[in-house]
């Protein structure tokens, strides 16, 4: 059987749906997967050996270029000619429904009850219920499963087996790592600036902690503020912009991770390593709570049908309560 999954964006998304593959492999190990991805994120795919093809595709440039649109629609339809047996949108957008209603004639995804841009499911022949408030990491489970005709039960994701890999990774980072000290890495980035817990709080973790503690950024902006961090204190070490194949060997090295609702921060469930998310504006059903991945959120209310971008809660957390969590994860 030849199957292709639809699942575009963003980071944390695609982390989240990625979990569901070695279990289609267990059900079906002749099965051959082929995944379709906006070209930002294909090095988070990259080197999965439940994968058999990634293809990415640049729908983001569409808003810049309407020209675009016409490209990608013809590389889509090139793709096309690879005959699958079955397409699964994982995404649930208009959009992600158009490139999977392109790429086959047999297409799967959420019923319109179960995702936010109701029309999309009129592409599907084969559609998942399951509701749009629900664990997000259920949700691709049950989508990317249920089509194949078996379950992902809950007792299977939590005992995964780690599924983000990674080859010729820039040296670069094992000279940040320490031996005779605790690695943590802050995610202090995110979206939305509301998302985004204070520096000054990172900074305090950092200075109660005394760990090795080093910065991950993407923009400038985040360039900022870890630079302002390492100025601030002796713990903290900001590191060099990296590729998504390095981070993900970068967290796979670390003893702790800390950081906002973000791509970053889920890679570390991801790898089966310690982590600390930190939610405010957006619901905390987003992740799995296990015994080494822990979440803190803050009071605000989250309507999972309208988050709110207003929603600056998240500076209200106590920081010594992240401090005593990561306490006991690094002991």
């Amino acid at each position: 059987m030849k199957i292709a999954i639809v699942k575009l964006s963003a980071m944390g998304d695609i982390v989240h749906a990625m979990v569901a593959l070695q279990f289609i492999k267990k059900h079906n190990p002749n099965i051959q997967i082929d995944w379709f991805v906006e070209k930002a994120f294909f090095q988070v795919l990259e080197n999965n050996p439940d994968i058999d093809n990634i293809y990415s595709l640049n729908l983001k440039a569409i808003k810049k270029d309407k020209k675009q649109l016409f490209s990608q629609i013809k590389q889509v339809k090139t793709y096309s000619k690879k005959t699958y047996d079955l397409v699964i949108d994982a995404q649930g957008l208009i959009k992600s429904a158009i490139v999977s209603k392109l790429l086959g004639k047999r297409v799967a995804g959420f019923s319109k009850d179960s995702i936010r841009e109701k029309a999309a499911s009129y592409f599907y022949k084969n559609k998942v219920s399951i509701a749009y408030d629900k664990n997000t990491i259920d949700r691709n489970a049950k989508v990317l499963s249920k089509p194949l005709g078996f379950e992902i039960l809950e007792s299977d994701i939590l005992d995964m087996k780690p599924f983000l890999y990674y080859k010729d990774e820039d040296k670069i980072i094992y000279e940040y790592l320490k031996d005779d000290k605790k690695n943590i890495i802050f995610v202090i980035g995110s979206t939305w600036e509301s998302r985004n817990y204070p520096k000054e709080k990172f900074l305090n973790i950092a200075n109660s902690l005394k760990a090795n503690c080093l910065v991950v950024w993407g923009n400038e902006e985040e360039k900022e503020k870890a630079t302002w961090l390492e100025e601030n204190s002796k713990y903290i070490k900001a590191l060099p912009k990296i590729n998504l194949n390095t981070l993900k060997a970068l967290i796979s090295k670390c003893d702790l991770l800390i950081g906002n609702d973000t791509g970053p921060t889920h890679m570390a469930w991801a790898l089966c390593k310690p982590s600390i998310t930190i939610f405010g504006p957006t619901p905390i059903n987003r992740v799995y709570q296990t015994s080494i991945n822990k979440v803190v959120k803050s009071s605000s209310k989250v309507n999972h049908y309208k988050l709110n971008k207003n929603d600056f809660s998240i500076k209200d957390i106590d920081e010594n309560i992240i401090i005593e969590i990561a306490r006991k994860l690094l002991n």
